[in-house]
């Protein structure tokens, strides 16, 4: 069997010359939404105190933004393919920044839960784009790295969290760990509207009924 070579220089045309940029300016989102999984667990004598809660209430401010973050990713990861995966991670990265600003300016606990959640939508909406762009702009041969530098981001993530979370406690009040998601945000949807290319859309078909199945199972 011949192998065409004019057909596989198209398929190596496909990816981008450099696409580490790109990378980059998507792993300053996915940074940011991971440290928030465990930044806010040392806040909870801070958030009884200040919010007039029990524990339980402040328990759900970490499930809730867990939940709503973990349960919707099947839906985003196929709307990301439909819509487009930069335009997805967009969108998701404007509604978490301006969430976790709601989240440091929430007068109650309830208030607070529900920016959780809004919160956490955003940030199912960022993940899955990560993934898409790495597979579609970096050749197989350069995917282990990228891959590498994805999975190092998640560990330092929840390494940094609680590191950080304590400084900001201590220095600024509870309402810093969420205010420091604003700056962050900002710069983060700057890079990644300049640095990440338009990729090609796919028109596939929603199975709805196993979707709604499968997020009724995540959550539960």
């Amino acid at each position: 069997m011949t192998v065409d070579a004019g057909a596989t220089d198209r398929t190596e045309q496909q990816f981008p010359d450099n696409p580490w940029p790109a990378l980059w300016a998507l792993v300053v989102g996915f940074f940011m939404i991971l440290v928030d999984v465990s930044i806010v667990s040392i806040a909870t004598p801070a958030l009884m105190a200040d919010l007039d809660a029990g524990i339980e209430p402040v328990l759900w401010v970490t499930s809730a933004y867990l939940l709503a973050y973990a349960v919707p990713l099947l839906i985003t990861g196929r709307f990301g393919d439909r819509y487009g995966p930069k335009r997805l991670y967009l969108i998701g990265l404007a509604i978490f920044t301006l969430a976790s600003l709601a989240c440091g300016l929430s007068p109650t606990i309830g208030w607070l839960v529900a920016a959780r959640v809004v919160q956490g939508l955003g940030a199912s909406m960022m993940t899955p784009q990560t993934m898409a762009v790495i597979t579609r702009t970096f050749p197989p041969s350069r995917r282990g790295s990228a891959m590498a530098l994805w999975g190092a981001t998640a560990g330092v993530a929840f390494l940094v969290g609680p590191l950080l979370g304590g400084v900001l406690l201590d220095s600024l009040g509870w309402e810093w760990i969420f205010f420091i998601n604003v700056p962050v945000g900002v710069i983060g949807f700057v890079a990644a509207a300049r640095l990440v290319p338009t990729l090609e859309v796919h028109a596939h078909s929603m199975d709805w009924v196993g979707v709604g199945l499968s997020a009724v199972g995540l959550f539960l």
